[in-house]
This record gives structure tokens, C-alpha cells and sequence, in this order.
């Protein structure tokens, strides 16, 4: 049998990469992060989900059966750190898209978003939609570490947009061809003005794949990766999405309350198959395609991680403490929603921040490896590969 063309396609990519270092090992000049992936590797042709679970100090994740763990960031405090509280959408649809089934989500949420006094967020209400990657109600097979993803996923947006409403796609597999189809029927769903990926590939051309990330007037982010700066990877490498980074944030004695630095595990890069954003060309980025990320979120497991109510079976759910550039990314599809601006076919949601950047909290410390130039992985004003051109501080850079 002949292969597909994306097949053939993601083969190359897959053997251009293979003197890289592992999926999930950390890359040049980072140390071993106190975190894990939930996610197996994934083979030559998929992408790997980019969640990462907070290990304690013996090398055992953080889980709690009756509580949140208590250093587990919280809707309050994730609210207060991007100066989002008390705002709201109006009932706003965010669409969330991952790989696999995850049977019990529906009643996962209700747990987290109970523990924290959001609203009910169910199907019976209409706030809740679980849907296939075409779209129907026969779910994929249940997978672990995907679901963890997802549960990352739907807790992170609650934390973020407790008014948003969720509507969830799983795909059938994790390749980027089913992936970007249930990216594209999300983006067909009436009400969704911001769709969320957690996952990544290597960096790939839009020739390619970009027909399944190009929707105008929805804010499509992707998350950046968890293996520090290895150059680009896509979808957050694509031209069409807002590339997401990430940070370590912890309380602070200063006017903010909190302070942030680039997470030594996000990644970052220069993609020679994609081309420059426009707004960006005015920004010092050292490179000639498209760079990545445009901004950032927390996402640092240990130092911001999020405390989330997750599945360890197909029956049997707990607490833990999650992270990784999965939490980043639907935060800041949260924040495009509450921000009323998710783009349009002149000025792409990606455009949005380069034209804003002075309302954005710069973060200016922290790297995620070498590199030359220095920017693609060290943080410093204005932009950086780490953590783009910053973080939220309110809505006003979107």
C-alpha cells in the first residue's frame, strides 16, 4: 500500500530529527526538571501531548486523594497572577482538541470545578460538549496520559474563564492529520471563538498541515513543546496559530505579587519551512521565517503547575499537580475570549499581541538552553523565544 502524501511528509520530518535528543528528555544545557510526562513518547508519525505531572522530592508525583495539593495553583491565584478576575465572556465557547477518550471527563470537571465554587459546567446544562474529531458522540478509546492532558486542559480553561464554555474534540489517534481534523470540525462548531492545542510535532510546513489551523476570526493557540529550547515544533511553529511558551511563577514581595521567569522546559525556535508574521518583522527576533512563541503562560509544573482533579484509570480519579505548555496553551485561549478580540481575516488573533505588547507583563529573566542567536532561547525585553512578548496582564494585549 502507498503512503499518503502528510505520511511520507511526517516520515522526513521524523528522520531529519533523529539526532535529536529523546521526546521528554531535556534538551542542550537543562538540567532534569522535578516533573514527568504523562504521555508516552510517540512514534515517528504522531504528536506528543505536552503535559507534565509535579514530582515531590523523592521522584514520586504529587497526588492527594481527598484535597488539592497545596502547591497546586488555583483559580484565584491564577486569576490574580494575570489580573482576571472578575472578568467574563458572556458564555463564550473555547474548544479544547486532544487524542483519545477520556470517559469519566464530565465527571471529573464537576469535581474540580466544585472544589473551587465555579459554576457547573455540564451537557445536561449545555456549557459542556464532548464530541469525536468528525464531530459524533462515539467517543475514541480511552488512553491515560491523553486523558491527563485533557484534564489539564478543561481545568486550566475553568481556572482561566470560569463563564467560558468547553467544548471538547478527541480524536481518533495523535497524528497530526486526525488532530488537525478535529481542529478543523471544532472550528465549524457554532460559538467557538478560540480553539486550544496541547501537543506538538516537529516543526512542519504549512503547505502541509496548514489548512487545518487557518480559521480567521477564532484565536487557535498551540503549546510550544516541554523539552527546552530544540528548535521549532509545530503547530505553534505554523503562521496561522498564536505559539505559546511558558513560565515559572511563584508569589512575590513586589507590585505585582507574583514574579515570572521563562520555564527552562518550554520550547522555543526558528522555523525555516513557515514564514514571518507580519507585526513580527518589527521585532528583534533573529529570524528569517517564523518565530516562535508570540506569548506566554505558566506552565513550569513545580513553580505554577496547576492543581488538577485527573484520571489514574479508565474508573479511578485523584488529585495531583500538572503543568507543562498544555496548561499555558488554554489559558491563553481563555484570555483571547475574554478579551472579546480573536482576530479576523485582515489581522489573524497571532497579529493581535505584537500590536499590544506594552499591555503585556515583559518577562525579562530565565532561558531554556543555548543557542545563537541568543534571543531564540534566552528571555530579555520586549520579545524572546522562551517567553514570546510576555505574559498576560489583563486583556489588554489581546
Amino acid at each position: 500500500m502507498r503512503k499518503t502524501v502528510s505520511a511520507v511528509v511526517a516520515t522526513l520530518l521524523f528522520a531529519a530529527f533523529t539526532t535529536s535528543p529523546a521526546w521528554g528528555a531535556p534538551g542542550p544545557g537543562l538540567q532534569p526538571e522535578h516533573s514527568r510526562p504523562v504521555c508516552p513518547a510517540p512514534r515517528a508519525s504522531e504528536a506528543a501531548c505536552t503535559a507534565r505531572q509535579a514530582l515531590d522530592p523523592a521522584g514520586n508525583p504529587i497526588t492527594n486523594a481527598s484535597a488539592p495539593p497545596s502547591s497546586g495553583l488555583t483559580p484565584a491565584q491564577l486569576q490574580d497572577a494575570y489580573r482576571l478576575s472578575g472578568l467574563t465572556t458572556g458564555g463564550k465557547t473555547i474548544a479544547i482538541v486532544a487524542a483519545y477518550g477520556y470517559p469519566n471527563l464530565e465527571r471529573d470537571l464537576a469535581v474540580y470545578r466544585k472544589q473551587f465554587g465555579l459554576p457547573e459546567c455540564t451537557t445536561v446544562n449545555g456549557c459542556l460538549t464532548i464530541r469525536n474529531q468528525s464531530g459524533g458522540t462515539r467517543l475514541p478509546r480511552f488512553d491515560l496520559g491523553w486523558s491527563q492532558e485533557q484534564a489539564l486542559d478543561v481545568d486550566a480553561l475553568s481556572a482561566a474563564c470560569p463563564d467560558c464554555k468547553i467544548a471538547v474534540f478527541e480524536a481518533s489517534s495523535q497524528n497530526l492529520t486526525n488532530l488537525g481534523t478535529a481542529v478543523q470540525t471544532a472550528a465549524r462548531m457554532p460559538g467557538v471563538v478560540a480553539i486550544s492545542n496541547s501537543y506538538a510535532f516537529y516543526d512542519a510546513p504549512d503547505s502541509t498541515y496548514g489548512s487545518y489551523y487557518n480559521h480567521p476570526g477564532i484565536a487557535v493557540t498551540a503549546a510550544a513543546g516541554d523539552w527546552g529550547y530544540r528548535g521549532a515544533y509545530y503547530p505553534a511553529s505554523s503562521s496561522y496559530v498564536v505559539g505559546v511558551g511558558g513560565t515559572s511563577l511563584n508569589s512575590g514581595a513586589n507590585a505585582r505579587g507574583w514574579n515570572e521567569t521563562a520555564w527552562s522546559g518550554t520550547g522555543s525556535g526558528c522555523s525555516s519551512l513557515n514564514a514571518a508574521l507580519p507585526p513580527a518583522t518589527a521585532f528583534n527576533t533573529g529570524c528569517a521565517g517564523r518565530a516562535m512563541n508570540d506569548v506566554s503562560a505558566v506552565s513550569d509544573p513545580s513553580n505554577g503547575g496547576l492543581a488538577v482533579y485527573y484520571p489514574t484509570s479508565n474508573a479511578k480519579s485523584t488529585w495531583s499537580q500538572l503543568g507543562g505548555t498544555s496548561e499555558a496553551s488554554p489559558i491563553i485561549a481563555s484570555v483571547f475570549a475574554l478579551s472579546g478580540n480573536t482576530g479576523s481575516s485582515s489581522a489573524p488573533a497571532n497579529w493581535i499581541p505584537y500590536t499590544h505588547a506594552s499591555s503585556l507583563f515583559d518577562v525579562t529573566t530565565g532561558a531554556n538552553g543555548t543557542c545563537s542567536p541568543a534571543e531564540w532561547c534566552t528571555s530579555g525585553a520586549l520579545w524572546d523565544g522562551p517567553t514570546g512578548l510576555g505574559t498576560p496582564n489583563g486583556v489588554g494585549g489581546f
